[in-house]
């Protein structure tokens, strides 16, 4: 934590199990401090849904496993600089399914002890998000094509718009949303019936 204040890296490759302090509890710490604006990797030889989950909830924006080949870390690596989210292939179906699963449905929440920065609640309904401003129909759009894992490629030809024009579409939704990148923004969609 204190490297990551101090040096303001752009991407954060943490471990689960580690002393002193658990790397779920440091990407927590590390997402609430406002200097910081790494995008944070959870690597770890755990492929555990509790780690995975709880990894998405501090606000990671990557899960990898330790058995990934060199080549694909350093891919995530990449990717994660640029923005978007990254996670294993092994875990990306169980992600999909637990989001995309009705609230009643979905596999227990582990506790959350810090509060994290998201987008406003509406506190006449609760669970209703409240942006500051609107999505645009087209941005909705992008964002359940979003939700359903599709690259900015697959978006494009789906729309009829240029990945340029996409990735403009995705970094507005995110924006409005308050969230880091597309997995907080699908997170956030499937809460709150936005995808």
């Amino acid at each position: 934590m204190a490297a990551a204040s101090a040096l303001h890296p752009d991407v954060i490759t943490m471990d689960v199990q580690m002393p002193d302090m658990d790397g779920i509890e440091a990407t927590r710490r590390i997402v609430a401090d406002a200097e910081v604006r790494a995008a944070i990797a959870i690597v770890t030889t755990f492929d555990r849904d509790d780690y995975l989950f709880s990894a998405l909830d501090a606000g990671a924006s990557g899960f990898l496993l330790k058995n990934a080949s060199p080549e694909d870390l350093v891919a995530a690596v990449r990717v994660l600089a640029a923005g978007e989210a990254m996670l294993a292939p092994e875990v990306t179906r169980r992600v999909l399914q637990r989001f995309a699963a009705p609230a009643s449905d979905a596999a227990p929440r582990s506790p959350d002890p810090a509060p994290r920065p998201t987008a406003p609640v509406d506190a006449r309904q609760p669970g209703a998000l409240v942006l500051p401003e609107p999505l645009t129909e087209r941005e909705a759009e992008v964002l359940r094509l979003v939700a359903e894992a599709r690259s900015n490629a697959e978006i494009a030809a789906e729309l009829f718009i240029g990945e340029a024009t996409v990735k403009t579409h995705v970094s507005k939704v995110l924006q409005k949303l308050g969230a880091r990148d597309r997995v907080q923004a699908v997170v956030l969609a499937h809460r709150h019936g936005l995808a």
